[in-house]
């Protein structure tokens, strides 16, 4: 008899793992709070674009589904920064060739869920996960129309509800297990620069744009209809703060002395920043992940994180494919969940540490001269001993490596690094051999 599994959350992890679990030919109901986006897309407010990157496209390939994604993804295969004079600074991602994908969220959405169903789940919206019984494997949903209940019984459940996951709540009350939410002290707004009238873009569409400006930036990354979704980081409270930004002309003298380039491609920036909400921003830890061999959680659920690598869905799509190795691993259910936990556990923290770092290199470094010779002496390096050098960016978006490893690696790179900054002229004798034998020597200590 086929295994019946519920997975609570029909959003990009919980549709894909959906992929997974009907190919191995299980009965699969995804419940889904909110309303069916199919038949009501929402474009903007509070989406930040996805960036597809190596280790979301090996889950998607190994689920059968990565050509259809192509169809919707924007190669990027660079930086471009913007200062204040509106002057541009290139940074590549990586080698000829290596770049991530921008994706629109809701379109992404959309088509898993699609996929979804037409692989075989079955998908009920509008259905509120209200409490788990974790010894019986059954879920309460409770309608959020017709405030009727139901309770669901499968032979296990996969929590990939997000943030604020109903599945983790009920983990934690029951269990006791532990739980760590942490808001930064940065908010977002999305704005959303418009398609020329030919709908042609007004930016470089194959790059990620930033307007670094220390304690805050702006950044666009592109969308297929010509258009530019963009996000501004700003702290809660302060100087340059969301708190600060409170009527039309604090706003646009705000954006037109610190994004002069940007605000002349927004004639509408006013009623975009009163249209679309402040979000705030978040790390979720917790452990474990699973309980016994009748629930787990996945994505955000588990190990939310902010936005500054990119790799919150990769993550998540990862859990999926992961998932499903340690099922094909293990006969014993708790034995396959157990794993699950302690092997994804250091991964999410990892990635968490991974985010929080890359928020201070691309809100302060990438407008920095020095960091960007770095970066060149780096990837000079990483060329020439490409077995014992892969940069961090490399790592995270170009490969396979646990988020953990990386974090370990490019933690003893940056202090190779630190040392190297220091020489003398550095600027000036950095592609001489004496310097990548330095490298070499530190590296090998």
């Amino acid at each position: 008899m086929n295994k019946k599994v519920t997975i609570v959350g029909a959003g990009l992890v919980g549709s894909l793992c959906s992929l997974y679990m009907t190919k191995r030919g299980y009965d699969v109901n995804i419940f889904e709070r909110r309303k069916d986006l199919r038949k009501e897309i929402i474009t903007a407010g509070k989406s930040i674009n996805l960036a597809l990157s190596t280790r979301g496209w090996t889950a998607l390939k190994n689920a059968g589904i990565d050509n259809q994604v192509r169809k919707i993804a924007i190669p990027v295969y660079k930086r471009i920064m913007h200062d204040k004079k509106g002057v541009l600074t290139e940074q590549p991602y990586g080698n000829d060739g290596e770049a991530i994908y921008s994706v629109s969220r809701a379109k992404m959405n959309v088509l898993m869920m699609d996929l979804a169903e037409k692989n075989g789940a079955n998908l009920f919206f509008n259905e509120k996960c209200i409490d788990v019984n974790f010894k019986t494997s059954s879920t309460t949903f409770e309608n959020t129309k017709s405030k009727n209940q139901q309770i669901i019984n499968s032979d296990f459940i996969i929590g990939a509800d997000g943030t604020f996951s109903v599945v983790r709540k009920k983990m934690i009350e029951k269990y006791n297990h532990s739980f760590n939410y942490n808001e930064i002290n940065h908010d977002y707004k999305e704005l959303l620069i418009p398609s020329a009238k030919d709908n042609t873009y007004l930016l470089d569409k194959n790059a990620l744009h930033i307007w670094p400006r220390g304690d805050f930036m702006l950044m666009a990354l592109a969308n297929l209809d010509g258009s530019f979704t963009c996000t501004l980081f700003a702290p809660k409270e302060g100087k340059n703060s969301f708190q600060s930004l409170n009527n039309k002309k604090n706003i646009e003298d705000f954006f037109k002395e610190m994004f002069p380039d940007f605000t002349k491609l927004v004639p509408d920036l006013y009623s975009q920043w009163n249209l679309n909400p402040t979000s705030n921003l978040a790390i979720v830890k917790t452990f474990p992940w699973h309980f016994k061999n009748t629930t787990l959680i996945i994505g955000d659920a588990a190990h939310a994180t902010v936005p500054f690598y990119g790799q919150g869905m990769n993550c998540g799509f990862e859990d999926c494919r992961v998932l499903d190795e340690l099922l094909n691993k293990h006969d014993n259910l708790t034995n396959c969940f157990k794993e699950y936990s302690n092997i994804r556990k250091p991964n999410g923290d990892g990635l968490q540490d991974l985010s929080l770092h890359n928020f201070i290199v691309m809100r302060d470094k990438t407008a920095d001269p020095k960091f960007l010779l770095q970066k060149q002496i780096e990837k000079k390096f990483s060329n020439l001993y490409p077995d014992i050098w892969t940069p961090l960016y490399s790592m995270v978006s170009f490969s396979n490596i646990e988020y953990s490893k990386a974090w370990k690696i490019g933690l003893k790179q940056e202090e190779v690094m630190q040392t190297v900054m220091k020489i003398p002229n550095i600027e000036k004798v950095w592609k001489e051999n004496q310097i990548m034998e330095k490298i070499k020597s530190l590296i090998i200590q």
